[in-house]
């Protein structure tokens, strides 16, 4: 099956830029509805991903569900606008999260309605890599209503509210902290990946790099809440796997099935 693709421009007012979007779908008539919308961070990453080439291969052999991808290309301000809402880290990096969840709720999404038509998606997940994983973490952690699924490839878990050399402890990891802190359980699905080469840092030195402990510990927060392996949540640990779009883009393919498959 072909996809076709669409790059779009939306004006942000929560932004004050223009942001870039590359749509992805079957091409018209290929598909009868309903649709599933994924959302992508970090979207011009696009060719390094192969998605195009993935989404073509799972087509042909019938894995997953018709799917439009949205794929937002991130602005010059990444460090800014990517990471917690209203919780910046100790450099006072992701100080524009807020902003960037609320041109992703009150902007963007209804922007795809309106450009689709298309009023109701049978299922919508929300995915990014690195610090866009994080986000997207963030992001439809706060809006359950909004979205279905979370994909969290490498995802920044790291990402603390004070440095390393001032008393950090493993509570000063702000998702970690919002995950425990929030009251209820949001209905949503997790599905985290991370590669064993994704880097050499180990900050308590057991051995195991930061990155996994980190995905682990998220996972553990995760299970105290009341989610269930593997009904809720799936872990995919790539071994010799590395921290870019190659590895991430090896992974897809059964995030896509775990998420749209038939």
């Amino acid at each position: 099956m072909k996809i076709a693709e669409q790059e779009i421009t939306i004006t942000s007012a929560h932004l004050q830029r223009d942001v870039t979007c590359t749509l992805l779908m079957p091409e018209e008539g290929a598909f009868a509805e309903p649709l599933n919308l994924l959302l992508l961070n970090d979207g011009q990453e696009l060719e390094n991903l192969k998605l195009i080439n993935t989404l073509e291969n799972l087509y042909d052999r019938n894995c997953i569900k018709p799917l439009l991808v949205v794929a937002i290309h991130a602005g010059e301000e990444r460090l800014q606008e990517y990471g917690i809402a209203n919780k910046p880290d100790f450099k006072k990096r992701g100080a524009k999260a807020d902003l960037y969840t609320k041109f992703i709720t009150a902007e963007l999404l209804p922007f795809i309605t309106e450009h689709t038509g298309i009023e109701h998606f049978e299922s919508t997940a929300f995915a990014g890599f690195s610090l866009g994983g994080l986000t997207a973490m963030d992001i439809a952690w706060n809006n359950p209503d909004l979205f279905d699924r979370v994909g969290a490839f490498s995802a920044s878990f790291w990402w603390r509210s004070k440095d390393l050399t001032k008393g950090y402890t493993a509570d000063d990891r702000l998702m970690h902290s919002v995950i425990k802190k929030t009251a209820g359980k949001p209905d949503l699905k997790f599905w985290l990946q991370t590669g064993t080469k994704d880097e050499t840092a180990d900050r308590n030195k057991n051995g195991i790099i930061d990155s996994i402990d980190d995905t682990i510990d998220v996972i553990k927060e995760l299970l105290a809440k009341g989610y269930e392996r593997p009904a809720d949540i799936q872990y995919l640990e790539i071994l010799g796997g590395t921290h870019d779009p190659e590895t991430w883009g090896k992974a897809m393919p059964k995030f896509l099935q775990w998420a749209f498959g038939k």
